[in-house]
């Protein structure tokens, strides 16, 4: 017990806490990516807003949830104190010493680009997660055809909505819910706000290329046999595939909707 603080207040055990909380929100980042991809069905919300419900009653889901803001602020505060202590043991050094032409552009701005995602999640948080836990949504009730699968819907008031819930009568499924997808459709038509997360996309794809690979460098993951799949995947798979995926939501309510 007695040695653990030191390993961890030392800048090797700094490095394995911000890349275990780095891969932890990367992992995140592909299930929210999925689940967020239920935006683009045409049902009116339908999917979108179970999966909303899901996501924040489920018993194991919330529990992840807490472990995911935790690793949010973890990781924020270990890369400002490394940042720090980076800057304070080599003032002057590294840019004598050429360091600035040896290392990739968003190595050297990570926390240019910390900042940057750390903006946008509070601003995700209060457009959407705020929003949906206080009732500042608006209401909806689906209809399911369970014959047929035709799925009609109409808004409620908010003395109609009780709690989410799901009845079925005659063979029609019967859905009140918060719609969180009408509240998103409300947020992207303000072309600030979508020109900010495209930005800010643009920002998690760089610093994800560089961090994803960092992470597993300082886990000892060094061998010749495992760098090209992690390369491949922090360019690809969250350079490329998950940014874009991620930017096209709001343009596709702005531009589409």
């Amino acid at each position: 017990m007695s040695n653990s603080k030191p390993v961890l207040s030392s800048s090797i055990g700094r490095k394995l806490i911000m890349s275990l909380t780095g891969i932890f929100l990367c992992t995140f980042l592909i299930v929210h990516l999925i689940g967020n991809l239920q935006l683009f069905k045409d049902d009116a919300g339908y999917a979108f807003n179970n999966y909303a419900y899901l996501m924040t009653h489920f018993a194991p889901i919330k529990v992840v949830s807490y472990l995911l803001y935790a690793s949010i602020i973890i990781h924020a505060i270990y890369a400002l104190v490394l940042t720090l202590k980076n800057r304070a043991a080599r003032p002057i050094a590294y840019a004598q010493n050429g360091g600035k032409a040896n290392s990739k552009w968003n190595s050297r701005n990570m926390g240019i680009l910390g900042t940057v995602i750390l903006v946008f999640l509070a601003t995700h948080m209060n457009n959407f997660w705020w929003k949906y836990h206080n009732d500042q949504t608006p209401y909806i009730e689906y209809s399911k055809d369970l014959a047929t699968g035709v799925v009609t819907s109409k808004e409620i008031s908010a003395s109609e909505f009780h709690d989410y819930q799901v009845t079925v009568v005659n063979n029609v499924e019967v859905t009140k819910a918060r719609d969180l997808y009408k509240q998103v459709d409300f947020a992207f038509q303000n072309i600030g706000l979508v020109i900010f997360y495209v930005i800010a996309m643009i920002a998690l794809a760089f610093h994800l290329i560089h961090g994803f690979q960092s992470a597993f460098q300082s886990l000892g993951f060094a061998h010749k046999k495992y760098v090209p799949l992690i390369k491949g995947l922090s360019v690809w798979l969250f350079g490329v595939i998950i940014p874009i995926g991620f930017a096209l939501m709001p343009l596709y309510f702005y531009f589409v909707k």
